[in-house]
């Protein structure tokens, strides 16, 4: 590994270290090599999320994200433009990743450019694949797989992640005008839009959400497959990392629902404890 390289890797393991993740820990069970490259997929995906969530005019996103696009495709030909793109592309070449998934995750990036709706789950399920899945199908590469069929529970695992995310951050989305939550859905349990933008928590709200919650935990155990199609580096920071939103979901459902009266998040120490524990075993 010459030292271009070396430094960007440095680098996006600072990125990672620095932005506090909830994956941050898990990537603790890792070995070194793999650890690093989870952080170089981390950084850029990161770098991509900061565009896109900025608060600079649309177009303005438009042009960076594009960009950001092109400098990809650039450094996918060897050429960089920025420190953390050698890492990236080092672990790409490395566990053979393939591109369509780091382009995937682009896509899902831009629909959030502008405020837009869901009519259903189905359309939804689009943007959790581009934002979530594609993220779980180049980490699975990484952590080594043994068959293409796990594919198949990372996409599903990829959508209960996004969901979660979904559930935690209703209100700070409506804030932004993002209304994630699928349209049919809300009319079902007569809910309105601005409800959420008011931040209004009612027995409609309530069960729109606990229906969420079921939704989320059905993905989940579609996602349980995965763990046989892994290696065993693999089996353990999934656990680790599926225990941690697992959390969060169960908080969720703990409130009946209620993400308006305070954030719901794991501790350091808690995300800490639950990787240690599945180094132990």
């Amino acid at each position: 590994m010459n030292r271009v390289v070396q430094s960007s890797y440095r680098h996006c393991q600072h990125l990672t270290r620095r932005a506090a993740s909830s994956f941050y820990y898990p990537f603790l069970l890792l070995p070194r090599q793999k650890r690093l490259s989870m952080c170089a997929l981390y950084a850029f995906l990161r770098h991509a999320d900061d565009l896109g969530d900025s608060n600079e005019p649309v177009r303005l996103k438009q042009q960076k994200l594009s960009k950001w696009r092109e400098s990809l495709e650039a450094a996918l030909e060897g050429k960089f433009d920025s420190p953390l793109l050698p890492a990236l592309i080092d672990t790409v070449e490395r566990y053979q990743i393939p591109s369509r998934f780091l382009f995937d995750v682009l896509d899902g990036v831009e629909m959030d450019l502008v405020p837009r709706c869901y009519n259903s789950f189905d359309e939804l399920e689009i943007y959790c694949h581009r934002v979530a899945s594609a993220v779980g199908i180049a980490c699975i590469h990484i952590w080594g797989f043994c068959d293409e069929a796990a594919f198949l529970p990372a996409r599903q695992c990829g959508v209960a992640f996004q969901l979660t995310n979904i559930l935690r951050d209703v209100k700070e989305d409506a804030q932004r005008n993002r209304i994630y939550l699928p349209l049919d859905d809300m009319q079902r349990f007569d809910c309105d839009p601005e409800d959420l933008i008011r931040g209004e928590y009612n027995p409609q709200f309530q069960d729109l959400i606990l229906y969420q919650v079921a939704r989320a935990e059905q993905l989940y155990l579609q996602a349980v497959p995965l763990n046989d199609y892994l290696h065993r580096d693999g089996q353990r920071i999934f656990a680790a990392m599926v225990t941690i939103y697992r959390g969060l979901l169960d908080t969720i459902k703990r409130r009946r629902g209620d993400v308006f009266s305070r954030r719901i998040r794991l501790g350091g120490i808690r995300k800490l404890w639950i990787v240690l524990s599945w180094l132990v075993r």
